[in-house]
């Protein structure tokens, strides 16, 4: 179990994470005015809870105004960010859950006959219980006294809560594009060299004009951003692993250690050093 704590200030970030349970990390900010977001997407499921004051919740094309006691919610790919208001304290927890293993718990519940995920139709919710559920569900996980199986169990517990209460109706898919989901996986299977635009226009058989209003407009970030997005969720599975800061800079494919360390703080709003602890 890894669980990297402050060492000059409470307003660092916290990250627990454990090898006996890969399918989940949490996170915990005290201090949300410490950190800022640029719009981003995890490949993962999140859901977090803001433990006081309040900020600025975007997700994919809506902005909303979230408050102490709220729950958000993002499906893998979601475009989103979370900010502070006019420098007002704000802090939340997090919790990023391996798609697969939530997509497999909804089969069990017979949510879906197969193993896709079926994609949350909410944005955020005030339910107390499931607030107060998150909340207790962190504790457990970053408590070092509490054996795997209890964090295991209160993962599926909460979790199967979440889903029963919400119950979400099948979310409509995005319009389906072929030649931009081509152009989203040549980018993602590519994303470490040092790409052109017209290698990506090439792959999809689509024209640069063409593909840089409708990429933007399908998955809410240009292919630049896409780009270094894929690149930070590449950098993040290597620096679980142990690997040098210096080393996942270069293997990620960025120019050099700066330009890694301000593009992971601006989606992560932390240093990489903070995130592997």
């Amino acid at each position: 179990m890894k669980l990297s704590k402050p060492k000059d200030t409470d307003k660092a970030p916290r990250f627990w994470r454990d090898d006996a349970l890969p399918f989940i990390e949490a996170r915990a900010i005290a201090d949300g005015r410490e950190v800022c977001y640029t719009r981003h997407s995890h490949e993962h499921f999140s859901i977090g809870a803001i433990t006081a004051g309040r900020s600025t919740y975007v997700h994919e094309q809506s902005q909303f105004e979230v408050s102490a006691g709220t729950v958000v919610l993002m499906n893998p790919g979601d475009v989103h960010a979370c900010n502070p208001i006019d420098d007002q304290p704000w802090s939340y927890l997090m919790l990023y859950v391996e798609t697969a293993w939530l997509a497999d718990l909804q089969h069990q519940l017979g949510f879906s006959d197969d193993l896709a995920f079926r994609r949350f139709a909410i944005t955020h919710t005030a339910d107390t219980e499931l607030f107060a559920g998150l909340a207790q569900l962190y504790e457990v996980l970053v408590d070092p006294l509490q054996d795997v199986l209890r964090k295991q169990s209160a993962a599926v517990e909460f979790f199967t809560e979440v889903q029963l209460r919400l119950n979400p109706a099948a979310q409509p898919l995005r319009e389906p594009n072929s030649k931009l989901e081509r152009a989203a996986e040549f980018i993602r299977e590519h994303c470490t060299q040092m790409l052109k635009l017209e290698d990506i226009c090439e792959a999809a058989q689509l024209s640069p004009s063409y593909l840089i209003r409708a990429f933007k407009q399908h998955y809410g970030m240009t292919p630049h951003a896409f780009l270094v997005n894929r690149r930070i969720q590449f950098a993040r599975d290597q620096l679980r692993n142990g690997k040098l800061i210096a080393d996942v800079a270069l293997e990620a494919g960025f120019a050099d250690q700066a330009h890694f360390q301000r593009a992971f703080k601006q989606h992560l709003a932390a240093t990489p050093g903070q995130y592997r602890g």
